[in-house]
């Protein structure tokens, strides 16, 4: 499937890869389908991005990268909605927000999105009494450093794309 987006031009997207949203992501209730955007240029950042609409797409990140202790709990109805037959074949996803400001970058524990990688379905959980943030700060300002400053590069060219 030929898909155009605004950052990436057009993209052919194997159907396989196209996911749907079982419950879609808070806000954007219209848009349904979506596919995962990697660049190398990026990492550890991929995008999700939508079929529906070529200007929709979020940067997504793994929980594990910036919170190794992250868990969540899915109950029963969501396995269902999803059709998880193998907890081995769901991957986790959190949106990241990123202002102008990389330093003001911010990520979405409390909402994240849970993909089965069999059937392609996908849908947002909204994590309530988990003790995550909707706007969890990556970096304090105080504490960014000349070493922080070189991982901020991938960031900043995100924020220009």
């Amino acid at each position: 499937m030929i898909i155009s987006t605004l950052r990436f031009g057009e993209l052919n997207i194997p159907d396989d890869k196209i996911i749907t949203m079982a419950k879609p992501v808070l806000g954007f209730e219209q848009l349904r389908q979506y596919c995962l955007i990697e660049r190398t240029d990026c990492e550890p950042f991929l995008w999700f991005q939508s079929v529906d609409d070529p200007a929709a797409a979020f940067p997504m990140v793994n929980p594990l990268l910036f919170c190794p202790d992250y868990r969540i709990e899915v109950n029963p109805r969501e396995i269902e909605e999803l059709r998880i037959k193998d907890v081995k074949c769901v991957e986790t996803y959190v949106i990241v927000t990123i202002p102008t400001d990389p330093h003001q970058m911010s990520i979405n524990f409390q909402g994240p999105i849970l993909i089965n990688t069999e059937t392609r379905l996908a849908k947002q959980l909204v994590l309530v009494n988990s003790g995550y943030n909707v706007k969890h700060h990556v970096f304090e300002e105080a504490a960014v450093d000349s070493a922080t400053a070189n991982e901020l590069e991938p960031i900043e060219s995100m924020v220009a794309v």
